[in-house]
């Protein structure tokens, strides 16, 4: 059978697979840990070393050797709510921790413990009581901590294991990241090693106050339905408590004033007596870091920050330089800076994305121009020198650092594969496929916005080029945390498929997409519904006029998740533009999505129902008047299929056409092969019936 862009899109989820990830450098900088498949369609990711002064890469764990033929079916329901909350399709060891000197992981292969040395590069079974989850070597490698059902267990190397801490209470866990931290704070983790190994700092997590929700499989009716604890906008929170545990000893409970500071959003040591922890408000207007005495449990303020919009959460910060001085990130003079103990320390032409590593000395972070935001950059900031830029090629650069050592991720317009190396130094391999498509790729800067935009076009068309006018297909996210106007070859790929079927595609990054600065993100404040389909509106009325060759009597538009609900909307709020849609697992009733990322735009539904109102779908459904297909996994415990139903159902009773597409078994991130190929084409089929080309 001949190969195809939807058959190897699906096989290689995404054109991932094979592609080092999560990397890990040694603070010695002598070696680097990642997981990587050993090809392009194998879903299964193996241990890796690399060796920075050779070059040489070791095999540190095969699942398939240690785990003799067994596979992820045995996964414990944690892991599985953990990759789904990273959008992890893979299998293997997906993940994995190490001690302070990265001579030593732990990792898990279902529900399995495993520990492996990383100077020997071998590996073996620890036999310890499981289902086993997160596992974390102490700082001297000498003990492993990992949660099993709620509790919070230590293992010694030799197996010897105890529980030590945990209730008899299906509603508390212990050591687990809740819902909100996972899916939207980027906390993943419930546990932190002291830095001398002594003690633990440990979340515990209520949900007995958290509505329930439960998902069932119509497809096999007589399987019971999943329950889930789902914080919806305007509904409980789970209670979030943090308390420090030494073996052997009562538990100290950290307080602060958790009524006015209910989200605790991320914990860290600064040094073995005292946690650094951060904590933010509901409305999430004011966050604030405290130092936490592990001895009696009082905390002190480090430092504040307020926005009468909201406070954005940066990934990497705080932490400490090695002079005590505290690292933050914080929105000054209209850019996302780097700050130093309350200081910022980078210019206002650069929006700080992330930080990689606070070392001693430096600070390593991302960055993106504030007038372009489809490229990101290395940077490096010393405590003598300042801050220099460690990438020049334009791309999009992502790193891991520790010392002086610095491993650099470069995608780019002109290689169908990143690059993944240490800079000056080798080049860590990728066994990732070579995309079957090509983009035929224009970027543009539209608009009196100047609104970031691609358009794609079949392959052998060219702007003006005197041939037929094409049909034009809108492909956007849309919305805050996420581009799609970036430069890197590989994220154009699904977009450029639809190109050579005989659209041009059409992607934007307006109102609230990051990059753009503190302003930019800002305009959805309130209203995520109109900004955004307005920002649309306008890249497609600049890119017809740039290209000279886009049918706008012919115009369709595509998207999943934030990108569905604005597919939706854009057939709702504007059939004189929009002539069908495809929209996949929208948000269709915001007060029906989780409290963090809602409220941080349109406040709390229990305050004020004005901006639900304004930006459902629901009420928007006798607007209907245009094609359009909904699609929706009915697993899915993010965007839940409710959203689809009701909204359906909303369209029924206005009498509106429309089709719904139900995927039986499918999550948010849609990773079953044969679901995520013929996706692709049912939309590929849809459009062309209804927009004629």
């Amino acid at each position: 059978m001949a190969d195809t862009f939807p058959r190897q899109y699906a096989r290689t989820q995404g054109l991932t697979l094979g592609e080092p990830r999560n990397l890990s450098v040694s603070p010695d900088g002598k070696r680097v840990v990642f997981c990587r498949s050993r090809g392009g369609n194998d879903p299964v990711n193996c241990l890796w070393l690399l060796d920075t002064e050779t070059g040489e890469e070791r095999l540190v764990a095969d699942p398939g050797e240690l785990m003799m033929g067994a596979d992820d079916a045995a996964l414990p329901p944690e892991e599985r709510a953990r990759r789904e909350r990273a959008r992890e399709g893979a299998g293997g060891v997906v993940s994995y921790s190490t001690n302070t000197e990265v001579t030593v992981a732990a990792f898990t292969l279902a529900g399995r413990l495993f520990v492996a040395g990383l100077l020997s590069a071998r590996s073996r079974e620890l036999v310890v009581p499981g289902p086993v989850f997160d596992p974390r070597p102490d700082p001297g490698a000498n003990r492993v901590a990992y949660t099993t059902g709620g509790r919070l267990c230590l293992a010694e190397l030799d197996g010897t294991t105890t529980v030590l801490v945990g209730e008899d209470n299906p509603e508390v866990t212990w050591g687990l990241a809740e819902f909100i931290a996972a899916e939207e704070m980027g906390r993943g983790r419930g546990f932190w090693w002291s830095p001398d190994g002594e003690a633990i700092a440990v979340a515990r997590v209520d949900n007995s106050t958290v509505q329930r929700w439960y998902l069932t499989n119509p497809a096999d009716p007589a399987e019971e339905p999943r329950r889930i604890a789902y914080p919806a906008a305007g509904t409980e929170n789970a209670s979030v408590s943090l308390f420090v545990i030494t073996p052997g000893q009562p538990k100290r409970e950290i307080v602060w004033d958790r009524d006015s500071f209910p989200y605790l959003v991320d914990v860290s040591w600064f040094d073995r007596t005292t946690v650094l922890l951060t904590v933010q408000s509901r409305d999430q207007r004011d966050v604030q870091v405290l130092l936490g005495n592990a001895a009696d449990g009082s905390t002190t303020l480090s430092s504040a920050d307020h926005d009468d919009r909201w406070v954005e959460l940066v990934r990497g910060v705080p932490a400490t330089l090695a002079d005590g001085r505290l690292v933050t990130c914080a929105d000054r003079d209209g850019a996302r800076s780097l700050l130093v103990d309350g200081r910022p320390v980078t210019q206002p032409n650069l929006q700080v994305r992330s930080v990689t590593t606070v070392g001693n000395t430096n600070v390593f972070f991302c960055a993106s121009p504030t007038d372009d935001p489809t490229v990101q950059h290395v940077y490096r900031w010393n405590v003598l020198s300042g801050t220099d830029q460690l990438t020049t090629e334009p791309g999009v650069h992502t790193a891991s650092a520790a010392g002086s050592t610095v491993v650099v991720r470069t995608a780019s317009l002109d290689r169908p594969r990143a690059r993944t190396a240490v800079l000056n130094g080798p080049e860590i391999g990728s066994y990732a496929e070579t995309p079957l498509v090509t983009p035929n790729l224009t970027m543009l800067r539209v608009g009196p916005r100047r609104l970031a935009t691609a358009v794609l076009l079949p392959a052998g068309r060219a702007p003006r080029d005197g041939g037929p006018a094409l049909p034009v297909l809108l492909d956007p996210y849309g919305g805050p945390h996420a581009q799609r106007v970036v430069s890197s070859y590989a994220a154009m790929c699904a977009s450029q498929w639809f190109a050579d079927q005989g659209f041009a595609v059409v992607v934007c990054d307006g109102a609230g997409t990051p990059g753009r600065g503190s302003a930019w993100e800002r305009e959805v404040f309130g209203d995520l519904a109109q900004p955004v389909l307005d920002d649309q509106v306008s890249a497609l009325a600049g890119a017809a006029a740039e290209m000279g060759i886009l049918d706008l009597a012919r115009v369709g538009i595509r998207g999943w998740s934030f990108g569905g609900y604005l597919a939706a909307l854009a057939v709702l709020r504007r059939p004189d533009v929009f002539h069908a849609a495809v929209a996949g697992a929208p948000v269709t009733d915001w007060r029906l999505y989780d409290t963090h990322y809602t409220e941080r735009y349109l406040g709390n539904p229990a305050v004020d129902t004005g901006p639900y109102e304004r930006t459902s779908l629901l009420t928007d459904a006798s607007n209907l008047a245009r094609p359009l297909l909904l699609i929706h996994g009915l697993a899915d415990d993010n965007v839940v299929a409710a959203h689809t139903l009701q909204f359906s159902s909303a369209l029924v009773a206005a009498g509106r056409p429309h089709e719904v597409l139900p995927l039986s078994g499918v999550s948010h991130m849609t990773p079953q092969e044969v679901v995520a190929e013929n996706l692709l084409l049912l939309q590929l089929e849809f459009l062309r019936r209804h927009l004629r080309a």
